[in-house]
């Protein structure tokens, strides 16, 4: 029973995707979203599993193909299965979408199940590769050619990315003849052909996360997507990538993510928290402030993850709650960013304009988005009484335990910005700036979609003892 039903995790939306684009237009939708709710069901019913590795077809590895469902990956599976859930509500109260989104959006969702899944590198590329190709296609859903050209970009950095990741993945089956990630991680030597994989494999899935330098597709797809398109890619797609970043370092290439290596990420992830609050800081359009908060956040997630490598590193630290506290951020990402994604996307078009000084009105008459985006900055601000405050918490104790002082007054210097530019934004909500003007009728259950995702995120600060003692 366990085993199909982990494979209709992956099925179930992969078929469904591909039937709504045969059914008729005016069911699309329907089916779409029923779809959508079954699989986040499917995905909190995987959670509540207990931990098992499954061989695919009888073939036992190395030979064969295998899932593993660890904490790590129960995790990931739930956190979109709620973040994307409530997507796919906020998409079909908005009838403004093609209906050919569910479809890419269904098949997106398959592969990130089956990439949380997978037990080996080369199926882990397979998955990743179907979910870039989804998620490049959303981007192209846009009408007008400023959408066609940042799809494209995002295309051609996906494309990179994955020559680059195929090529380490060659280098490992070439070097050690197996593909699982458990048996890499038992066999793997500081050699050259390992490092350059390490190298080449860690560089790919950096370009996918849009971590600084290699950000640039990011604000511009994000930016001129689809609401909806813009939650998932900014919430989930990129955690995809960074939960691939936290295999390879933590898991496959161990002996070789030294306390040096870890500085290059640190190093990185400072670029991305400095760089990404100054564009939020001084850009002139909502989408693209949230958009450049993304890339700042990102820098966060890779900053903890620098951290855990140091901490595993120098073994002077328990290793109790590292991985978790990496995953409790994830989630407080996901959720904060699908927010404030939904409730900038909402303001926006009541007030049929992206443009920070034309919105003031309509952000005055969205009473229910600005909390939401209140929210959703605070959370990620870090700020007590919010899930952010104990993944904020986790940070600056691992930092001061590690004695990175560096790291840690980076953390506190990105919470700063993260208030600083979620200030900027909110407080045009406070003055009402402009003239009164005539806004387009949006249903308002669409900003209250976005308020529940922002009080989840809110609310897991109280109740995330469960995660961090029952992990």
């Amino acid at each position: 029973m366990t085993e199909w039903g982990l494979a209709l995790l992956v099925v179930w939306p992969l078929l469904w995707g591909a039937l709504t684009m045969v059914v008729p237009a005016r069911q699309v939708t329907v089916a779409g979203g029923l779809a959508a709710l079954v699989t986040a069901g499917l995905g909190v019913w995987a959670v509540t599993l207990s931990p098992q590795f499954l061989v695919l077809g009888n073939w036992s590895t190395p030979l064969g193909l295998g899932w593993r469902l660890d904490g790590m990956a129960q995790s990931l599976i739930g956190v979109t299965a709620v973040v994307g859930g409530l997507v796919s509500v906020y998409a079909w109260l908005d009838k403004g979408l093609p209906p050919t989104f569910w479809g890419l959006w269904l098949g997106a969702w398959g592969a990130m199940n089956a990439l949380f899944l997978t037990a080996d590198v080369f199926h882990f590329y397979v998955t990743l590769e179907l979910l870039s190709v989804a998620s490049v296609a959303m981007v192209a859903l846009t009408p007008g050619a400023g959408a066609t050209r940042a799809a494209f970009r995002y295309l051609l950095v996906s494309l990179t990315g994955s020559m680059l990741f195929l090529l380490g993945v060659a280098l490992l089956y070439g070097r050690y003849g197996v593909l699982d990630m458990t048996l890499l991680a038992a066999q793997m030597t500081p050699d050259w052909p390992s490092m350059l994989a390490f190298a080449l494999m860690t560089v790919g899935l950096l370009a996918k996360t849009a971590v600084f330098p290699l950000h640039g597709w990011l604000p511009q797809a994000h930016a001129k997507a689809l609401t909806a398109v813009s939650a998932i890619l900014s919430a989930l797609v990129i955690k995809a990538a960074f939960y691939g970043l936290m295999r390879l370092w933590l898991e496959v290439f161990g002996p070789l993510a030294t306390v040096s290596a870890s500085w290059v990420l640190g190093l990185l992830a400072s670029a991305a928290i400095f760089w990404g609050g100054y564009q939020a800081l001084k850009t002139a359009r909502l989408k693209r402030l949230v958009a450049w908060s993304t890339v700042a956040q990102v820098g966060m997630l890779v900053l903890a993850l620098a951290l855990v490598v140091q901490a595993k590193a120098i073994s002077s630290v328990p290793s109790v709650h590292l991985w978790q506290g990496l995953v409790w951020l994830i989630a407080v990402h996901a959720l904060a960013k699908a927010a404030w994604f939904l409730a900038a996307g909402t303001v926006q078009k009541r007030a049929d304009s992206d443009y920070l000084a034309q919105i003031g009105f309509a952000l005055h008459r969205s009473p229910i988005s600005v909390v939401a985006m209140a929210l959703a900055v605070i959370s990620l601000a870090g700020l007590p009484f919010t899930m952010g405050f104990l993944g904020k918490w986790w940070l600056l104790s691992l930092a001061w335990e590690l004695q990175a002082w560096a790291w840690l007054l980076v953390s506190l210097l990105g919470s700063l910005l993260t208030m600083a530019y979620g200030w900027r934004l909110l407080n045009l909500s406070l003055v009402n700036r402009g003239l009164p003007q005539a806004l387009k009728p949006v249903s308002v259950a669409r900003d209250w979609v976005a308020l529940c995702l922002a009080l989840l995120g809110v609310m897991g600060g109280f109740g995330g003892h469960w995660f961090w003692e029952g992990v």
